[in-house]
């Protein structure tokens, strides 16, 4: 697989041959960016992350030389760069692994909800979340943001939940969120290169255009925590009273079956978050703007303690391919002490003259290691 390619290239072609594969969620990102910061994405209930269905990277390095990573060549790259990949080369292709497709159909379900129902369809999600257990063929995306036709003043939910397989599967999972009493609903069943069209991840939806400033900050969760939900609420609606123009803003849940990522072994990769459930996240979007810029990093930096206060006694872990950069490394990276100090040494050895940087990278190697995003 050849670098650049776009999620949505991907996912088409290997339908048409009768497979499938590990990727993204959204059609306009590429494949191998995501990858190698771990790669969430709705087949990880079935095969775990997308880092954990690659089979070898050729790499070119930041002396310039190309080589092949895998785990019999450059074992020790091999697993910094599935999680931490972006600190250390350039991917100009890899193998992955394709499976053959098990269903036909992809069943969606779209629910926009007043902001009143927040706490019920909180509720439902964790619910359906199941401490980690959610089946293989289920995921939502949650989100909190202006939705005009549902409330013109206040912002709405839009709550989002596919499933791998035929409608009449699916009823039972979702019941529970049509008895939430969303004022809206959609749903349909279509193959599955198309659910992210369905979805509103496609490559025409407004997360995909460009002309946009996006100020994201995630937040990784075992639980949606119902008070800090409201709380977040609240903020953004401040927000977006305040200034009309952050109206594209929003509060991020992303709920994937975790069951094939967590199969995986903890110290097999550079990835570290195999214990978070959910994928949060507080995202500032207006139109390109540097004069909103501050008020928007404030914004998001309060609206992620929201979030992670909500699950007291648990350390916060943000998830590389969302982070702005500016987080401590351990948040990142791991909080063990080996990894961060296994990193280290494999950044001292591949890219010493630190290279391969990023928004807040930094030459103190002994002291800290190359934040990274996509």
């Amino acid at each position: 697989m050849q670098g650049g390619l776009f999620v949505a290239q991907v996912l088409e072609r290997l339908w048409d041959i009768g497979y499938v594969t590990t990727s993204g969620s959204c059609n306009c990102v590429g494949l191998m960016g995501p990858a190698l910061g771990g790669g969430m994405g709705r087949y990880e209930g079935f095969y775990g992350l997308v880092a954990d269905n690659i089979l070898s990277m050729n790499v070119v390095l930041a002396d310039g030389s190309e080589i092949v990573v895998s785990p019999k060549s450059h074992p020790d790259l091999w697993w910094a760069m599935r999680g931490a990949g972006h600190n250390f080369g350039i991917v100009t292709s890899l193998d992955l692994k394709i499976y053959p497709r098990s269903t036909d159909a992809w069943s969606y379900y779209v629910y926009l909800y007043k902001g009143d129902s927040l706490e019920k369809v909180i509720k439902t999600a964790n619910s359906l979340l199941a401490n980690g257990t959610m089946p293989k063929e289920l995921g939502f995306f949650g989100i909190l943001t202006s939705i005009p036709p549902v409330d013109p003043v206040n912002p709405s939910i839009s709550w989002t939940i596919w499933y791998a397989g035929h409608q009449q599967e699916a009823e039972p999972f979702v019941r529970p969120f049509l008895d939430a009493g969303p004022l809206i609903t959609q749903n349909g069943s279509v193959p599955y290169p198309q659910i992210p069209d369905a979805v509103s991840s496609g490559l025409n939806s407004a997360v995909c255009q460009g002309n946009r400033s996006r100020i994201t900050r995630p937040a990784g969760l075992q639980s949606i925590n119902a008070t800090a939900g409201r709380l977040v609420y609240n903020s953004l609606r401040d927000l977006v009273h305040a200034n009309p123009a952050y109206s594209s803003s929003g509060i991020l849940y992303e709920g994937y079956s975790t069951l094939g990522v967590r199969n995986q072994r903890a110290d097999d990769s550079a990835y570290p978050h195999r214990d978070d459930i959910v994928l949060s996240a507080a995202s500032a979007e207006y139109a390109y703007d540097p004069s909103l810029d501050a008020t928007a990093n404030s914004w998001s930096k309060a609206a992620l303690k929201i979030l992670n206060d909500g699950q007291p006694g648990r350390k916060p872990t943000a998830y590389v391919n969302y982070a702005m950069g500016d987080e401590p490394p351990e948040q990142i990276y791991g909080y063990e002490p080996w990894r961060l100090e296994r990193l280290r040494n494999l950044k001292q050895k591949y890219d010493p003259l630190n290279r391969f940087s990023t928004r807040a990278s930094t030459n103190d190697f002994d002291h800290s290691f190359v934040d990274a995003t996509t």
